[in-house]
């Protein structure tokens, strides 16, 4: 077992279901400029020294980790950074707001979770996968990333007869891809319910997934109406810096793991998935036993929900969740429940989580047969080899805060990039 894992007794599992996660690999920009309202630890950290080449090491280590649950792994590559072309449209130079500035240095594509919204091929009309990549308006380094992202999505997906790749939905209607979406299934290659979290504007910090984004990519992706549901999250989450539904609740196969103040309507949203999906099994954390701003610290609904090859469910979370009483006392509880999540695996993300960002954060889960996907952007031990050997010599080791928008970080960030990309043979995203 890997060090401070917990597990319960194993029980009689299923079959495993293939699905394949998708990290993204950290960028060599990556900095605490605190642009993402709303998101206290993004928030917290602002001007702090940054370590790309930890917290980039840190993600592969997470994906190895995977792999050798017998999980199946992929990445996505950081987009270009500096993004030039948007300091040109901004008028931006040395003297302009430092805001700015460091908008076009954000390595925020790391979080693959708001990548795209991702429905698979049972679900669907056509009978395909569809991806939409989220258009990410509500922040200014955000929305600049969905053509980029939609450029890679098309060579890693870029099989049509498998495969579909949308175009953002337009502006104003803000979405935020994979982080309010859910989807129950008996089995991830079967036919599954699709479940959409939007949140209502006017509170203190911006609701970034819009009632009609969701609407609109269930439209897109040729959803049966009669199996999609779609749910307010609550806004006292969003007030306590719940930014994106996957920081308080999440969900695999037949089990929603959340907290009890998840949705702004919780009974109602229970019973809303359960008319389409009656499997569900909700494992709901009450707020007397861990309270909403502990699991915003904490992360612990921003884990990675998985089916082991034993049929074993897990839940992968940050290491800031074992060192938390409330959390792992609870966590130790849930699994002496006898319910089904069966493990609880602690990882190394600190770098990401710094700037808001879990292990749910930093994975897009697509459903497919990997013989259908670009090979490049799927992970082996020696393509992993070959990422942390160009990370280790090219990554910047540390960022400060002033050194965002020099010509040498520049230089170095765009060189990194490029060796990797040569490294893995995707030159054509240079």
């Amino acid at each position: 077992m890997e060090r401070g894992a917990l597990s319960a007794a194993p029980a009689d599992g299923q079959d495993m279901l293939q699905e394949i996660n998708f990290d993204g690999i950290v960028g060599p920009s990556h900095n605490y400029a605190g642009l993402s309202l709303g998101n206290i630890a993004s928030a917290s950290h602002r001007g702090d020294a940054s370590f790309p080449r930890a917290a980039a090491l840190q993600g592969i280590a997470k994906m190895l980790g995977n792999m050798e649950r017998g999980l199946a792994q992929g990445f996505l590559l950081p987009l270009p950074r500096p993004n030039r072309g948007l300091l040109h449209d901004l008028a931006a130079g040395p003297d302009s707001d430092r805001a700015l500035i460091a908008a076009a240095w954000s390595a925020s594509s790391m979080w693959t979770a708001n990548a795209a919204t991702v429905s698979p091929a049972p679900d669907t009309a056509d009978g395909r996968c569809h991806l939409t990549p989220a258009n990410l308006v509500t922040m200014l380094h955000r929305g600049q990333e969905w053509r980029d992202t939609q450029a890679q999505l098309r060579i890693a997906f870029g099989d049509t007869r498998h495969f579909a790749i949308h175009d953002a939905v337009p502006p104003s209607f803000g979405d935020e891809g994979a982080a309010n979406h859910m989807r129950f299934c008996e089995g991830h290659d079967a036919p599954g319910v699709e479940v959409f979290v939007y949140g209502r504007p006017g509170g203190r910090f911006p609701a970034r997934q819009h009632e009609q984004a969701s609407r609109a990519v269930a439209r897109l992706h040729g959803l049966d109406p009669a199996r999609c549901v779609f749910i307010e999250q609550n806004p006292v989450a969003i007030e306590s810096g719940a930014f994106h539904n996957d920081v308080v609740a999440v969900a695999n196969e037949t089990v929603l793991f959340t907290h009890e103040q998840a949705f702004a309507e919780r009974k109602d949203a229970y019973e809303a998935i359960r008319a389409v999906f009656p499997q569900l099994h909700v494992v709901e954390v009450p707020a007397s036993a861990v309270s909403l701003e502990e699991a915003i610290r904490t992360y612990l609904f921003n884990a990675q929900l998985v089916t082991l090859p034993t049929g074993e469910m897990a839940l992968i979370v940050p290491g800031e969740c074992q060192e938390s009483a409330s959390v792992w006392a609870w966590c130790e509880h849930m699994l002496a429940s006898n319910g089904p999540i069966r493990k609880v695996i602690p990882v190394d993300v600190r770098q990401s989580m710094a700037n808001g960002g879990g292990p749910a954060c930093l994975r897009l889960r697509v459903v497919a047969d990997p013989a259908t996907v670009d090979a490049r952007f799927l992970l082996d031990e020696a393509k992993a080899q070959r990422i942390e050997s160009v990370i280790a010599e090219m990554w910047p080791e540390r960022i400060e805060p002033p050194e965002i928008g020099t010509d040498r970080l520049a230089v170095q960030v765009i060189e990194a990039r490029e060796a990797l990309l040569s490294a893995l043979s995707l030159d054509e995203l240079a």
